[in-house]
Formats: structure tokens, sequence, C-alpha cells
């Protein structure tokens, strides 16, 4: 047996432990497959909206205020995106919050700066415009769907969201973009394996009316999940591509070719 010194030197040692797995682990429902130590990592730990918000999520990072219809952004054409400057770009007011540090804080423009270089979106820092995104360090990561009219934020946690993907994927929901899988036409293109999927998230999986804008199915989407995403059991498939179950998906490396130019559609950047 080990002396009692050892013993508590054991655990903190352990506590220790557990503490930085829970901060390495500490990413998004929407992001579940990003690997740690070669692990693919499937748990949803620290997604949650504090008991009385008056938000929710849907689809694990879709922040929809409860005082404001989920669908009342598809009730009217358009009527979500941010609107054009008359110099014919798009730009969208932003802050980031000061308990990120410069690392941090790089990683996020950096991020927003692809936008810049290949579609007609700008990131401005915010002066006194009434309607803006705000970058905070809440718990998981997560956006409002489209332009909602006043501060909106979105969440990027430290240790696990400040990503040069994940930040891109969550400000295409801040343009107005849903999940790739959730597509109309996705049953041609992937099988949902519904015994695997939790039954708490099944939602996450419920297919939209959505406007494709003519473009073909994006495996390599920076909005598409993973292929274990919201599994019930450790490495189980929820999510697997027709008819090539190899194809990878759920990469948060960046925009894909075709995110960009759905971005360019949906905004008429090139008119």
């Amino acid at each position: 047996a080990l002396a009692p010194s050892k013993q508590q030197e054991t655990m903190e040692l352990r506590a220790m432990i557990s503490l930085l797995l829970l901060l390495l682990l500490g990413l998004s429902m929407a992001h579940p497959d990003i690997s740690c130590f070669g692990l693919t990592l499937s748990w949803y730990l620290f997604s949650f909206i504090p008991l009385g918000s008056t938000d929710f999520l849907i689809e694990g990072d879709v922040l929809i205020p409860r005082t404001r219809s989920a669908m009342r952004c598809f009730s009217k054409t358009f009527s979500c995106l941010w609107s054009k400057s008359a110099n014919g770009k798009v730009e969208i007011p932003f802050i980031i919050n000061s308990k990120y540090d410069t690392h941090e804080k790089n990683e996020i423009l950096n991020a927003m700066k692809d936008f810049h270089s290949k579609t007609c979106i700008r990131f401005v820092p915010r002066v006194k415009q009434r309607m803006y995104i705000s970058f905070e360090p809440r718990y998981g990561c997560f956006s409002s769907l489209g332009r909602l009219g006043d501060k909106q934020v979105v969440s990027l946690q430290r240790f696990g969201c400040v990503r040069h993907g994940i930040i891109q994927h969550e400000l295409l929901h801040a343009l107005g973009f849903y999940h790739e899988h959730t597509r109309s036409d996705r049953d041609q293109y992937v099988r949902i394996n519904w015994e695997y999927v939790k039954q708490y998230y099944v939602h996450n999986f419920q297919k939209k009316d959505s406007n494709n804008l003519n473009t073909p199915y994006d495996y390599s989407s920076v909005m598409h999940y993973g292929r274990t995403a919201f599994a019930s059991q450790f490495g189980k498939e929820t999510i697997t591509p027709i008819p090539d179950p190899s194809v990878p998906i759920g990469q948060r490396q960046g925009m894909s070719d075709i995110d960009i130019r759905r971005i360019n559609t949906l905004y008429k950047c090139c008119k």
C-alpha cells in the first residue's frame, strides 16, 4: 500500500490528468470527430444552455432565441441574410471578447480573412452598429442562424473551439447555413444509422426543406457532421456515405470550394 503522502500525490496527479482530459474533450456536439492523442472523440461535453436561459440549441450548435420563431428565418425569402453595403460588400460588424489571448484572437481573425479573399463578406470591427457578431468563450461551440437584428453570439469555448475550421463552421451558421447532412436530398448521398443515434438527439438528423442553391452534395463541406456524431455507442457510425462508405466526412480544416460557392451564390457576390 502507498504511504499517505504518496496516496495524496497520486490522487492529485489523477485529478490533474482528469482536468486536462476534460479540457481536451470540451468540444462542441457539432464537432465530435476531432482527434486527440490519436483517438476520435465522440463525447459531448460542455455544450449546453444554462437553466433559465432564453435560448436553446438545435443540431448541437445552432442557437435559437426562444423569443424568436425558429422558422421565421425561412418563412420569408432571404429574411435572415446580412444586407449589402453601398460598396457591394456584405459588411458584418464584430467584437472579440477580451478573455481570448493574442493567439486565439489571431486565430479568429485569420479564419475571417478567408471570407474576405474568397467572397464578398467583410467582417469589420464594430463601432456603434446595432447588428453585430460577438465572439465569446462560452461553453461549447455554437452560433445563431442567420442575422438576428441585434447582438448575436458566436461561442468559441477556449481549449477546443478556437480552431480555424470550427470558427468558419460557426460563421457559416451566422451567415444562414445549416448542416450539410440535413439538406433535402441527403438520402441519396448518406445513410443515417438511426439505431446508433442517441434518442435525445434524433432531431439533429431531420432533413430540412432546404434551398441547395443548385450545388452538389458536399462530403467535404466544413458544415458536414462527422460519421460518429451523437452516437449512442462509442465508435458507431451515425452517418455513412453512400454508395462509397469510405468517403471522408466531417473535416474541420476550413471551407470547401463548394462552401465558398454557396456563399457567393446566396449573397450574390458576383453581381
